[in-house]
């Protein structure tokens, strides 16, 4: 598909002008996002584009060097609308449900794609299994230690712990965090 930008010869009548390829039209306006965003860093530009865009995390996704993928976007959708910090083999069962010629191995490039732009975080808690977040912002989590649940806690974070902590540090903290194990209120229940 092209765009074409035409005019009409005034001496002869007929059409002349260039045609454009829709790909470089999309080169260059994906250029020019990089020009008006190259002085802010990349989690900047992303949380920019994402507030201020229609098509927000399509259009972040070019910003960011990366092509549009129908997977990459339902798997970031089965992330977003889940608040189970699930494994990767639990989003490849949701995602086989809509595309089912889908690999393990695609889910997991996929993941490390959105991690790497920042659109979700990868959460090892010691058992082996990696979990994903949709939730970006700075939370705590609980984890249950008999049934493994992970829950989000609703705590403000605790940024007074950076200056308490930086005197044994000696250098500049940029983040923490803190997870709270134990036994969640089901399993009490079961007991």
């Amino acid at each position: 598909m092209t765009f074409s930008t035409l005019r009409h010869d005034s001496f002869s009548g007929k059409r002349t002008g260039s045609s454009y390829p829709l790909k470089e039209i999309r080169a260059r306006q994906i250029k020019r996002w990089k020009a008006v965003f190259s002085f802010l860093d990349i989690p900047d530009v992303f949380r920019y584009i994402c507030n201020t865009l229609f098509h927000k995390e399509l259009i972040a996704m070019e910003v960011l060097g990366t092509k549009r993928s129908r997977q990459r976007e339902k798997i970031f959708l089965v992330l977003r609308r889940t608040k189970s910090h699930p494994t990767a083999e639990w989003i490849y069962d949701q995602v086989r449900e809509h595309i089912p010629r889908i690999s393990l191995g695609t889910v997991y490039r996929n993941l490390h794609i959105l991690k790497e732009q920042g659109k979700i975080r990868e959460l090892d808690f010691g058992e082996g299994l990696r979990r994903y977040d949709a939730m970006v912002e700075h939370h705590y989590h609980f984890i249950c230690e008999q049934c493994g649940v992970v829950k989000d806690l609703d705590l403000p974070p605790q940024e007074d712990l950076h200056d308490r902590a930086k005197p044994a540090v000696g250098g500049h903290i940029r983040t923490h965090r803190l997870d709270f194990y134990g036994v969640c209120e089901e399993c009490l229940s079961k007991e």
